[in-house]
């Protein structure tokens, strides 16, 4: 497959705020999956790879493409499979926990679902985000809403367990596109076991207002509103909402 402009800027300017939202969001999903082992499909550099690392998963693989630099990886080269994404993945063994954040509007609807039961196939649980119409970004092909996957994934047995976007929705550490997008899907027997109940507490089809500001701000202010979230960081408690710090007691 062809380098659709993947180079290693566009994942450089994109580490500080994966690393600042997988920070947040990945100590809570490896309690919730009882997750030791993560898979990231379509990892990039490696950014949430390296968050699990570093959250206490000791076994993470990170599967993208040839293009990747294996010098600009923030995971051990050994940790590293290139793969073409549309194409069926079968690394012949099973993980906890697989991460696949913000990939699959880059790969055509065939090789989507391609991409979906490839995820099916190596873990009981999957934490997903992909972009919603409109969203924008350098070869988005397959932008589609969030119930499209939920449906997807529904056919592929796995339960939707909301839970993430209510707790980072206000969280200024969080990209807004993660906030919007991310949703944990858990095989339903395995969610049994683990004891955890499919839950929706937000509409299935949402938009982040700090995504949609940025997208229809005027382009002289779109640097500025970029940096919005870092300067506001420091007020982040007062900014979240009751239904967040909620979720996220129960999620510690």
């Amino acid at each position: 497959m062809a380098n659709p402009g993947y180079s290693p800027h566009f994942f450089e300017v994109r580490e500080a705020g994966s690393a600042r939202s997988a920070h947040r969001i990945l100590p809570a999903v490896l309690a919730m999956t009882h997750a030791n082992s993560v898979l990231d499909v379509g990892c990039g550099i490696g950014t949430w790879a390296a968050a699990a690392l570093r959250s206490g998963a000791p076994d993470v693989v990170g599967v993208d493409g040839p293009w990747v630099d294996p010098a600009s990886l923030l995971i051990p080269r050994t940790a590293f499979v290139a793969h073409d994404l549309g194409t069926p993945l079968d690394l012949d063994r099973s993980f906890d926990l697989v991460l696949c954040l913000e990939v699959a509007e880059h790969l055509d609807a065939r090789a989507a679902d391609t991409l979906l039961a490839s995820l099916a196939r190596h873990a009981p649980a999957v934490l997903f985000s992909a972009a919603i119409p409109y969203q924008g970004g350098r070869h988005h092909v397959n932008e589609r809403w969030q119930s499209h996957w939920i449906a997807r994934f529904d056919e592929l047995g796995f339960g939707l367990h909301d839970v993430i976007r209510p707790a980072v929705w206000t969280d200024p550490d969080v990209e807004p596109w993660y906030a919007q997008n991310a949703l944990l899907f858990v095989e339903r027997e395995h969610a049994a076991r683990l004891g955890l109940v499919p839950s929706a507490p937000l509409p299935a089809d949402v938009v982040h207002p700090g995504l949609h500001t940025i997208r229809n701000a005027s382009p002289a202010l779109k640097p500025a509103l970029k940096l919005l979230p870092r300067a506001i960081r420091s007020d982040s408690r007062r900014l979240r909402t009751a239904l967040g710090a909620r979720v996220r007691s129960r999620l510690r």
